[in-house]
């Protein structure tokens, strides 16, 4: 029964109908917790523990990826480790493979930027009527830029 009945101090509330809405008072909306999907038991517990440290970058960069993947940072965490480790060819060694050919194309766009900046001095020089000087050794820059690309090339083709 609705009413006035006091119970230390506080109006009893409830309803006659035990839990049903009150006259004049607007349902409350439901917490998200409460329609939210249950979580189906795991098989096996996981009973480890592993501390990981990483700087601000590293934590931006994987929060990011485990909300855009939909999955907690833990769990995108355990899925990445566990894909690098079931994949038998990626090895430490290929992994520092990979990163002296990275180093080696970065190397090679900075010279081909630096060649190209000097192509540019010939070309205005040459469009003014003009002979520069160090023509040669433009084009033996851009021979042996275009070399350094071409053996990265070929590393990379050859370890796929």
């Amino acid at each position: 029964m609705a009413g006035a009945v006091q119970h230390r101090g506080a109006l009893d509330r409830q309803a006659a109908t035990e839990g049903g809405l009150q006259p004049g008072v607007e349902e409350q909306p439901r917490s998200r917790a409460s329609t939210a999907r249950k979580r189906s038991p795991q098989k096996t517990r996981r009973a480890r523990i592993c501390n990981v440290r990483l700087n601000d970058d590293e934590w931006s960069r994987l929060t990011t990826a485990a909300r855009t993947s939909r999955t907690t940072l833990p769990a995108y965490l355990v899925r990445a480790g566990l894909a690098a480790a079931d994949d038998a060819e990626n090895t430490a060694a290929v992994i520092a493979g990979h990163r002296d050919l990275i180093v080696e194309l970065f190397a090679a766009r900075r010279h081909l930027g630096q060649v190209g900046n000097n192509l540019n001095q010939v070309a205005r020089v040459l469009n003014s009527g003009g002979q520069p000087a160090e023509l040669d050794a433009i084009v033996s820059a851009v021979q042996r830029a275009v070399a350094r690309v071409q053996a990265v090339t070929d590393r990379l083709l050859a370890q796929d």
